[in-house]
């Protein structure tokens, strides 16, 4: 980041209200996959897949899932996880040791939540979707005795649209899509092929969506080696659809899946999608992220650039992850696992020399300015750090002893700060490696 573009990052800190922490990605103590994003009784609920290490196979190299787990939250930061939904050996029609529990969706209708997944059959080959049903959005969820007849695929979606009519949609010979019975478990007639007109291309993972009186197609889509986010519109829920660009573009770290939802939440739009953060050396191990969506005039959509800040405001006495940073500088700076063998335990971010430097957007210092800052960081010769609220102005200076495990040191705060900041993190002197900071 260039020095203008830091100038007008930073500013002056601003008196907003606040809520929690978050960072990508969002859940951190388990692999969530495929990311459905719903709101139900003033909150988001999650219904991710759940990305395992074969437990029969070791060695075998591909997607493998037992189970379902809910989440929710309120400010899309602190997640809590209701826990395993259902698990394959609890599905009446499934191959209870089939691990191809792929992705889900769940929608609300007449007061009862449906939860549709794929799974492989106890009988012949490929996906079947199923149906489970619960009183909450967090369940307990009931599975249906039989898959949906005529729907042989996977990564189901289904769309309430505004008029009151019901669609399921899923990839098998292509995107599909049909009208659903009121019952919520039957087809309503034949199903349609969506993606005929479209880009030529692998396609998969339909995720439809209805805004301001338009249906969204959206989809993964392998343009060219990995998948990108792309999307096309129309008047109907059926098509057809007309292609209109992406959403985003294929991983640059080579992750070769993406599967994504989007859902509007206190008036702003977020893209919820996945990568393979804690698993960076196999792709099948993948972690849920959101990012903010927003819209052109003429109802399309501005591509998304992937962020590891994530959405929301993190409170100054919460542990700030330097490592999910909005920017940071070169010169040798970057992000390693705190232990590679431990990759939940979360990362570090390494500044080596003076004048690199990392900045976090969005910290809320409140109404009372706190006195202390506290880092836990490493050093091999010791350092000195100048931390900044505003240009050339630091709130704090901080001097480093030698450290070659990891150790936390206190410094008070030369200046005030309240309301919502951006910090920036510089080097003066020295190498340092930082876990996290916060302000007592």
């Amino acid at each position: 980041m260039n020095k203008a573009i830091y100038t007008g990052a930073l500013g002056a800190c601003l008196l907003i209200g606040a809520a929690a922490s978050a960072q990508n990605p969002i859940i951190r103590d388990q692999f969530t996959a495929d990311p459905t994003a719903r709101v139900f009784e003033g909150k988001v609920y999650l219904y991710p897949s759940h990305d395992i290490i074969s437990p029969v196979e070791p060695e075998r190299k591909w997607f493998c899932m037992a189970d379902y787990h809910i989440f929710s939250s309120e400010d899309l930061m602190n997640w809590t996880d209701h826990g395993v939904l259902i698990s394959q050996e609890n599905v009446p029609w499934g191959k209870p040791d089939g691990y191809s529990m792929w992705a889900p969706d769940c929608v609300e209708k007449n007061g009862k939540y449906y939860f549709y997944f794929p799974n492989a059959p106890k009988s012949g080959r490929g996906f079947a979707v199923g149906v489970a049903v619960a009183d909450k959005p967090y369940g307990p969820f009931k599975p249906e005795a039989e898959p949906i007849k005529g729907v042989m695929g996977i990564d189901p979606c289904v769309l309430n649209a505004s008029d009151g009519t019901s669609y399921i949609y899923w990839s098998g010979m292509g995107l599909r899509g049909a009208k659903l019975k009121d019952n919520m478990l039957e087809l309503d007639g034949e199903s349609v092929r969506l993606d005929e007109p479209l880009p030529a291309g692998f396609k998969e993972g339909p995720f439809i969506f209805e805004r301001e009186g338009r249906f969204y197609l959206t989809y993964p889509w392998v343009q060219d080696r990995t998948e990108t986010l792309a999307y096309a519109m129309s008047d109907n829920p059926l098509g057809p659809y007309e292609y209109k660009g992406l959403i985003m573009d294929q991983s640059q770290s080579s992750c070769w899946t993406n599967h994504h939802s989007l859902v509007e939440y206190k008036g702003e739009w977020y893209l919820f999608y996945h990568h393979n953060d804690y698993s960076p050396q196999f792709d099948k191990n993948r972690s849920a992220r959101i990012d903010k969506v927003r819209f052109n005039e003429d109802g399309t959509i501005q591509t998304v650039t992937p962020t590891l800040r994530g959405v929301g405001i993190s409170p100054a006495s919460s542990l700030i992850q330097l490592d999910r940073y909005s920017f940071m500088s070169g010169g040798g700076t970057f992000v390693d696992f705190l232990d590679t063998q431990k990759p939940f335990d979360g990362w570090f971010v390494n500044l080596p020399r003076p004048q690199t430097w990392v900045e976090y957007e969005d910290i809320d210092f409140g109404n009372k300015a706190p006195k202390k800052i506290r880092i836990r960081y490493r050093s091999e010769a010791g350092a000195a750090m100048g931390f900044s609220a505003e240009e050339n102005k630091d709130f704090a200076t901080v001097k480093f002893p030698s450290a070659k495990t990891w150790t936390e040191i206190t410094a008070p705060m030369d200046l005030e700060l309240t309301g919502i900041c951006n910090v920036h993190a510089a080097v003066n002197s020295g190498d340092i490696q930082i876990d996290w900071i916060t302000f007592e």
